[in-house]
């Protein structure tokens, strides 16, 4: 960036960058709005997102989990994967990379290799990119000094670039450059490297390129579209070719009925969009709502699978309904089993209301909190009612503390640079409460406040009311749908609309992009917004959060479950694990942020954990939990294992061996802070 900001006004001024035109840019935070339920703060170690986005969006709330992050933090030059081609800005341009996997019985990964790079020719003032617009499914990104604006969207097999004044190019590769073959009217070329890939470049008028070196192709003065696209196989370059004249510019996912998502995309040109398919699109595509084509052959690689062409403007995703029940879905099977549930209850609920809360960080205490709702869930279902006032009154005076903003330890304080909630300690020390401060696990944290908060609202509808606002500011954190610019958060802060899963790393460069470890508190957190509609009896809250509970469980049973022989992974890396640790962007690891891969009891805990119905809907697959039961077996038995992880595979086990789980959960010594002797109790009595 100029040092001087009248400067760099004048510079895209004279660029004719409509972004900027009339806008000087904003530093300052966006206020929360009036009578808004938490008190707002200045956060001392957020980044300033001023140097990343145009001064319009600079008034708006802007994304903290998103698939672009990594170009709005620090530098700005560190790469992210938007399927199938890898991203890196710097020095004023644009690198792509078609990613190859390795695979190792550790990790699964991709690696960067600098396939092509695009730049100015003559750019003496080097800047780094602008974020001029950002939708569910793609980002807008200019360079302001060398006249280019990219259109990045993910799952398109090509990649966007529009020149607005007449600019010659320069596209470099790291590779060397065999071929570089136009056709007769100078608007398509073929490049083929000497790594064996062909890629395709089209533009809207015609180019003249020049083979400068064997690494370097320079073009004359240019103005109009580009779209470069690697060529998958040479039977496919007809389908490029077809469909290169019409671009997306942007893309939004819709909400349109209970359990769809809809696509929807703002393209140019005439021609119908050639989009790509992850394995689980494919899995929820509805060919029969939508005119779409799917081209089964014509595929990409990922970390996510094979991506398949479809061609179509929109798709419509349908997945199967869930069910979002307070109490165990099918009933506790044996009523003799309910009298030693009613005794650890008793016992439970004695430990946890008799000894004042002396935690102040908002994971555990909301771990807490969410237990003790647990427990009164219970209660109600076997009949236990005289433990319910005890728990309530327990809920209230822990919860209320934290809603009014009198909790002295911590609490929830409004952030107005980026637009969200971070918590008291979190707004001076990014390392306080994992990270909150700075976006990281907001859906986890707040998922267990508000799984308490609805347990409250159910059994006492004036508290409800009473802290309604509160509750809804909660959840709207990171399960906003409003669009409008006057939101005071954006839109689903964790959700990724493509992925069709939550991503957890917040405000953080990472080298292999955004990241998500415990997948069930990503369900747990969905699933408790889905019982905060219940508890209000707003449907439209309970069907959205419904919803993308759906789509997060099945995104771990795609990519979190490891099963053999489905070819998402490489043998050597399924044969040797039932499931992973931290799945990234760009990378499957083994490796925990807390834990080693060899701690496979963690490994499974974390995916599970915490234990309530919908638990029964995430770990559906019987088949699979007799694997991954057995797979993490042999490590129970090392030195420093503790019950409270132990728990966790008993818990599974009682799935299909309910007879052999039973007396080990029985005999456990210690649980998780999120768990409890009563919850397994409850859990193991109403399997099948």
């Amino acid at each position: 960036m100029a040092s001087s900001k009248m400067t760099l006004f004048m510079v895209i001024l004279a660029l004719s960058f409509s972004f900027l035109q009339t806008q000087a840019r904003v530093l300052l935070s966006k206020p929360a709005p009036a009578g808004f339920p938490f008190p707002q703060t200045q956060s001392t170690v957020v980044p300033d997102p001023s140097p990343f986005f145009a001064s319009n969006l600079l008034q708006t709330p802007l994304p903290t989990n998103s698939f672009f992050q990594n170009f709005v933090l620090n530098n700005g030059d560190v790469a992210e994967y938007f399927h199938p081609y890898s991203f890196r800005f710097s020095n004023s341009s644009l690198t792509l990379s078609y990613p190859t996997r390795i695979a190792t019985s550790a990790s699964v990964l991709q690696n960067f290799t600098a396939d092509l790079s695009i730049s100015a020719t003559q750019n003496n003032q080097q800047q780094h990119q602008v974020v001029s617009s950002f939708s569910d499914l793609g980002v807008t990104l200019d360079i302001p000094s060398s006249n280019l604006r990219f259109f990045l969207v993910k799952g398109s097999p090509y990649l966007t670039c529009n020149v607005s004044n007449p600019t010659a190019l320069s596209i470099s590769t790291t590779h060397a450059i065999t071929t570089l073959s136009p056709n007769t009217d100078r608007n398509k070329y073929t490049i083929s490297l000497n790594n064996n890939q062909t890629w395709l470049l089209y533009s809207s008028s015609p180019i003249g390129l020049t083979n400068s070196n064997p690494s370097l192709i320079t073009s004359d003065s240019f103005s109009g579209v580009i779209r470069v696209s690697l060529l998958p196989g040479s039977d496919f370059e007809e389908v490029l070719d077809q469909h290169s004249s019409s671009y997306p510019v942007s893309g939004e996912a819709l909400f349109t009925e209970a359990f769809t998502l809809e696509y929807t995309w703002e393209k140019a040109g005439n021609e119908d969009l050639l989009m790509l398919a992850h394995p689980l699109h494919l899995q929820l595509l509805s060919v029969e709502d939508r005119n779409v084509t799917v081209l089964d052959q014509f595929k990409y690689r990922s970390i996510d699978g094979d991506l398949v062409g479809i061609i179509g403007d929109s798709w419509v995703l349908k997945t199967q309904p869930i069910p979002v029940t307070w109490h165990s879905i099918n009933g506790i099977k044996d009523n003799a089993s309910i009298p030693e549930i009613i005794a650890a209850l008793s016992k439970d609920v004695q430990a946890i209301t008799s000894t004042p809360i002396s935690i102040t960080a908002s994971y555990f205490y909301g771990k807490l909190i969410a237990k003790a709702a647990r427990l009164a869930l219970i209660a109600e279902e076997v009949g236990s009612n005289d433990v319910i006032p005890t728990i309530k009154k327990f809920l209230e005076d822990a919860v209320e503390p934290w809603l009014s903003g009198t909790f002295a330890g911590n609490g929830f304080l409004y952030e107005g640079k980026w637009g969200g909630l971070v918590t008291k300690n979190g707004a001076v020390d990014k390392n306080a409460d994992f990270g909150f401060g700075i976006y990281n696990d907001h859906h986890y944290h707040i998922g267990y406040f508000l799984y308490a908060i609805s347990v409250v609202a159910k059994l006492d509808q004036a508290w409800g009311l009473k802290y309604k606002e509160q509750a809804y500011s909660l959840a709207g954190d990171f399960m906003n749908l409003n669009r409008q610019p006057d939101s005071s958060y954006p839109l689903l802060r964790n959700f990724d609309l493509y992925n069709l899963h939550s991503w957890a790393g917040g405000l953080t460069e990472f080298a292999d992009g955004r990241d998500q470890e415990s997948t069930s508190e990503a369900v747990n957190a969905y699933y408790s917004a889905a019982l905060m509609g219940l508890a209000y009896g707003d449907t439209n809250l309970t069907a959205t959060a419904s919803l993308l509970a759906a789509l997060e469980i099945q995104a771990a049973q795609k990519w979190w479950h490891v099963h053999q022989g489905d070819n998402m992974y490489e043998d050597v890396f399924s044969n040797a694990n039932a499931i992973t640790g931290v799945v990234w962007s760009n990378k499957r690891d083994t490796g925990l942020w807390f834990a080693p891969p060899e701690s496979k009891e963690i490994r499974l805990g974390i995916q599970v954990l915490p234990i309530s119905p919908i638990t029964e809907v995430l770990f559906s697959n019987v088949s699979y939990v007799k694997e991954l039961v057995e797979w993490t077996a042999p490590a129970l038995t090392r030195e420093g294992v503790t019950d409270a992880w132990r728990g966790f595979d008993y818990s599974l086990e009682g799935i299909y061996n309910k007879e052999d789980a039973l007396p080990k959960i029985e005999n456990l010594g210690g649980f998780d802070d999120g768990n409890s002797l009563t919850n397994l109790l409850w859990w193991i009595h109403s399997r099948g």
